[in-house]
């Protein structure tokens, strides 16, 4: 239909989940522009946990959201259901009470657990500085890349077009609204209307019409243990003692990933790097410190040692969550960006959302304002965090 072509700059989940809402929704002119290969920045990277514990409450919303969407889907995405659970010490069980309560009120799965509980269903923890833990049973993980490939398909199923290798040098306006995009090549598409939901990338291209868009590429490592024996489905493991996050990797190997966003175990470049040119490998420091914590917490691995690592790179804003708005003076410019290592178990809500903002004006639902998700709250330094944070842990829960 006349005045719908819509362009999405960025292939990954984000991008890809927009698409998918899109085009289920009736819109028939959706071009997706890609400058790598489909899923081939952060959704790569991504440790897939499934879980709505999140500080944040619209953040928590949109995760429950998604939950559905990872059940249906199953072994297609690599889904399973082994549960979600978040140990804490005596400085962070006020928090985790207060968190759960929301969450309830979400009509979020969870609950606290006692800790006879939580150690039957992890023999190899060891659980003496654990105050309290909570648990979804309905939490879990999946494979980040089969997910954005699956959107990718529904998306493409239902007309939107997909184009790789095809980098975006810069937005078209005229007067006050958006014409379209120009190549690195030179070519012109035009459209009605451009998403942003390129990660990293977003800010250059937000910043040529003069609208600062504030992100930095934070580096995280993780290292994959070798238990020593098999491991069965064992429930993912939010440590907010130790200040890291685990799960099961295959038959008898572990992901660890860091929650200590405080300090940096000197990684190649510091915390902050080029998200185009950094190390993929943790620095030894950084395996030290994460193999100090899992023997810590896991002394049951009958002989663990590092199978290997790698890094990927979050696309942080200053309070570390996503910027989902339309932005800048300009009329059918809207950003989706920023999400800081939460977009994975977000997605589809977020695909559900930009549909609601294009389609509608506003969130349809009243427990995910759209106003969370506004660009300008840099500025005025209204920012969205946590009313119950967690000591130590950051931004991320």
């Amino acid at each position: 239909m006349g005045g719908d072509r819509t362009v999405v700059v960025g292939s990954g989940l984000i991008g890809l989940s927009i698409a998918r809402a899109l085009t289920a929704r009736g819109v028939g002119d959706v071009l997706v522009l890609e400058r790598g290969m489909l899923a081939g920045g952060g959704t790569g990277k991504s440790s897939g946990i499934v879980r709505a514990h999140y500080g944040v409450p619209s953040i928590a919303a949109m995760a429950w959201r998604s939950t559905p969407v990872f059940e249906e889907l199953g072994a297609a995405v690599g889904f399973r259901q082994c549960g979600y659970a978040v140990l804490v010490g005596e400085e962070n069980e006020a928090s985790l009470r207060a968190n759960i309560a929301t969450h309830q009120r979400l009509g979020i799965d969870v609950d606290l657990i006692d800790l006879d509980r939580l150690a039957a269903m992890w023999p190899m923890m060891n659980v003496d500085d654990v105050a309290a833990a909570a648990y979804e049973p309905r939490g879990g993980f999946a494979d980040a890349t089969q997910l954005a490939l699956h959107f990718g398909q529904l998306a493409r199923a239902a007309g939107a077009r997909v184009r790789q290798q095809c980098p975006v040098a810069r937005i078209r306006t005229t007067g006050d609204r958006v014409t379209g995009v120009e190549l690195v090549s030179g070519e012109v598409v035009e459209a009605d209307r451009v998403v942003v939901a390129a990660g990293w990338w977003s800010a250059p291209l937000l910043a040529d019409l003069g609208i600062p868009f504030p992100v930095e590429g934070y580096r995280s490592e993780l290292i994959v243990v070798d238990a020593g024996e098999p491991l069965p489905d064992l429930p993912v493991v939010s440590d907010l003692v130790s200040l890291q996050y685990c799960r099961v990797e295959g038959a008898g190997q572990f992901l660890v990933g860091n929650s200590d966003h405080g300090s940096d175990h000197g990684g190649e470049g510091g915390r902050f790097v080029d998200p185009d040119d950094y190390s993929n490998v943790a620095a030894e420091e950084s395996v030290l410190a994460y193999a100090e914590k899992v023997l810590h917490r896991f002394p049951g691995f009958p002989a663990p040692s590092v199978s290997h690592s790698y890094a990927g790179v979050y696309d942080v804003p200053p309070d570390w969550n996503p910027v989902i708005a339309p932005v800048g003076d300009v009329a059918g410019l809207t950003l989706c960006a920023g999400f800081a290592g939460h977009g994975f178990k977000i997605s589809p809500a977020v695909g559900d959302l930009v549909a609601d903002l294009l389609l509608e004006g506003d969130s349809t639902d009243p427990d995910i304002p759209a106003s969370d998700f506004r660009l300008e709250r840099f500025e005025t330094g209204d920012l969205l965090r946590s009313p119950h944070p967690y000591a130590g842990a950051g931004e991320m829960r």
